[in-house]
């Protein structure tokens, strides 16, 4: 088993039309646990499609302040700057965005 296999933990995949989301759970070799979030974006080319990603580390000192920041500005546009918008009109299934099996490896 390769290092990259055994330091992954968990996996979340979340589509979102030409955007997917994952949420990678990792260890290092001390034990310790951080968290990769990757969007990936599809863009067409001439031959096909060409993939994009963005990858950000988050780390566990810094859990709880991302979690109150990313719920403070999402609250913030939900409640201030978009009150009226039903935001679970984009609520849908994954199979309502085409069923690719992306995995980063």
């Amino acid at each position: 088993m390769e290092e990259r296999d055994r330091e992954e933990l968990f996996s979340k995949r979340i589509r979102a039309g030409k955007r997917t989301y994952f949420f990678d759970v990792k260890s290092t070799r001390s034990q310790d646990y951080y968290i990769t979030i990757t969007e990936s974006r599809r863009h067409q080319k001439e031959d096909g499609f060409v993939y994009e990603k963005h990858k950000m580390f988050l780390y566990k000192e810094d859990f709880d302040k991302f979690m109150d920041g990313l719920k403070e500005a999402v609250d913030h546009v939900k409640t201030e700057l978009m009150p009226d918008v039903d935001f679970t009109q984009f609520n849908r299934d994954e199979d309502e965005f085409g069923g690719s099996n992306l995995k980063w490896e």
